[in-house]
């Protein structure tokens, strides 16, 4: 690891006109194309009967690149031997829509999210309290016909 107080070579001293910095900037410019706001939040849709759906989406993007220029010495050889890579990614997933009837809005997810653990629980405590109260009646009854019958 360097010391912070001297730089990295080749980080501080390029150029801000490469070939590297160009790629990056024309896929971050695509990137920024594919994800404006009609891609998060649509354009309204009319129905007939009067009610206006407005689609809402989820947009995840990843980015990932970097290259090198190679060459001995820089003044020799002024364009260099580029190495340069760049990979983008971008999910878009439905999640709900905005309904509009009569001037009341109202949220309808697409789809229910999925379960956890402590959901599940706390989903199954009614039908667990449930069956152990039916037990626990059933035990009382036996109890309270074996007395009846010891005491005949």
């Amino acid at each position: 690891m360097r010391p912070p107080d001297r730089p990295v070579k080749g980080v501080h001293d390029m150029d801000k006109n490469n070939p590297i910095t160009d790629l990056m900037q024309e896929s971050m410019g695509k990137l920024r194309e594919l994800a404006d706001t009609n891609a998060i939040v649509g354009q309204p849709i009319q129905t007939p009967d009067g009610v206006t759906l407005i689609p809402i989406s989820r947009i995840s993007v990843g980015v990932g690149g970097g290259g090198s220029i190679f060459g001995k010495k820089k003044d020799a050889n002024p364009d260099g031997s580029l190495g340069a890579g760049i990979g983008a990614g971008a999910k878009i997933d439905p999640v709900a829509f905005l309904i509009v009837k009569d001037g009341i809005t109202r949220v309808m997810p697409v789809a229910v999210p999925p379960m956890n653990t402590v959901d599940r629980v706390v989903e199954m405590v009614p039908d667990a309290i449930d069956k152990v109260t039916v037990f626990i009646e059933k035990q009382q009854e036996k109890k309270k016909a074996e007395a009846a019958v010891e005491e005949c």
